[in-house]
């Protein structure tokens, strides 16, 4: 087996003779062109030769490029194997991040350095770390396909460090904010209080409260059964499907204030879509316009920042949630039973976010090991005080 590097202009050419094809009798060469110093070449031909020694050597067709090969992977992975919301999200940042840096490179020669370099320059142009992370994974899967299909010897991936991002910044409400919160969400339009107010009770995520259907609403037994997400997708078209994980799927017991509320807010609907002679349906959704059509997600946020702005608080839609999770280990709720009501996958995730939120745990076990211990150590003190005899 031979290889060669020859300059051509700017770039240097690799040329590699690994024998004749038992199966054709045609040569096996390969060719490929590094752009770099000439020492960037002879190390690119010697990983070379090494693959084809150890056999893990693909070739990879010699004009897919990165973004002909994402935008495929895309068409035959993405959108057949993940839910519509997240293809649409892996395809805006392919669109829009990673192909108007990576695109162009070969995908044979698409290396480690490349991939670091791009989310190096990712965060410092503005984006957060978590997003670089997010497109870390996005590649990483995207290109651990190619190699089941034969199309990488390996993952670039694989050989760079994935960004750390840092923990967000967690906000809540406290009660005496959540009454003024609540007074200023009440003058906002039907039927944002009402949604407000649920997700605040419940800590249900957004997507799970635009899907719910009045099928979904029990308010006999208090409880809410969360079956299906509401997502729009680009173009405006409104989608529901399930919930992300099976655990997303689950039962939420509502407090009897809130089913009070809901109970006066069925009503109200009840009347209008009468006067539009359109009858309430268990299938209808429960947050809705007054003729049954979907909410549009961005302009709910909307509609929350201007009523927390009015109430002179900072806080984003999501925080209704953590003020949920936040009151509910201030009220002494198990936390197991705290996570099957968010829907968690599993407890540790509830742990990691809510942890330094549950209510003087430290102070409590300090105290409860001190607790256990002094029967016996009183007793030791009592054996050490006896006299000799």
């Amino acid at each position: 087996m031979r290889g060669s590097v020859k300059q051509r202009g700017k770039s240097w050419r690799i040329a590699i003779d690994s024998g004749k094809d038992p199966a054709t009798g045609r040569r096996r060469q390969h060719f490929e062109t590094i752009v770099g110093t000439k020492a960037s070449a002879h190390k690119r031909l010697a990983e070379l030769l090494i693959e084809i020694e150890k056999g893990g050597y693909v070739k990879t067709p010699r004009r897919l490029t990165v973004a002909e090969y994402l935008h495929e992977w895309l068409t035959n992975h993405a959108r057949l194997n993940c839910r519509a919301v997240t293809a649409q999200g892996y395809q805006y940042r392919i669109d829009h991040y990673i192909c108007p840096e990576l695109g162009r490179i070969p995908l044979g020669s698409l290396r480690a350095q490349h991939i670091s370099k791009y989310l190096s320059t990712t965060i410092a142009r503005g984006q957060s770390a978590r997003s670089a992370l997010h497109d870390y994974r996005l590649l990483h899967k995207a290109l651990g396909d190619a190699v089941k299909l034969g199309t990488l010897a390996v993952n670039p991936c694989d050989g760079c460090q994935p960004p750390r991002p840092d923990d967000k910044e967690m906000f809540f409400l406290t009660p005496a904010a959540i009454s003024v919160f609540l007074a200023h969400a009440e003058k906002s339009p039907f039927p944002y209080y009402h949604l407000f107010r649920t997700m605040l009770f419940t800590g249900l995520r957004r997507s799970e409260a635009l899907g719910l259907q009045w099928r979904n609403l029990d308010l006999e037994l208090l409880t809410l059964t969360v079956t299906q997400t509401q997502h729009r997708l680009n173009g405006g078209k409104f989608v529901l499907q399930p919930p992300k994980t099976k655990n997303s799927r689950r039962v939420v017991n509502l407090s009897p204030s809130l089913a009070i509320v809901l109970r006066e807010y069925r009503s109200q609907v009840e009347s209008q879509r009468l006067l539009l002679g359109a009858p309430l349906a268990d299938s209808d959704l429960v947050f809705a316009h007054v003729d049954g059509s979907p909410l549009d997600p961005s302009t709910v946020s909307h509609e929350f920042l201007k009523v927390a702005r009015k109430a002179g608080l900072e806080i984003r839609l999501h925080d209704l949630r953590h003020s949920y999770s936040t009151i509910m280990l201030a009220a002494g709720v198990n936390v197991k039973a705290l996570s099957q009501q968010l829907g968690h996958s599993n407890i540790g995730i509830t742990l990691q976010i809510y942890s330094h939120l549950l209510p003087g745990t430290g102070e409590a076990a300090a105290k409860q090991f001190d607790n256990l211990l002094k029967p016996w150590l009183e007793k030791k003190s009592v054996a050490i005080s006896l006299p000799n005899g």
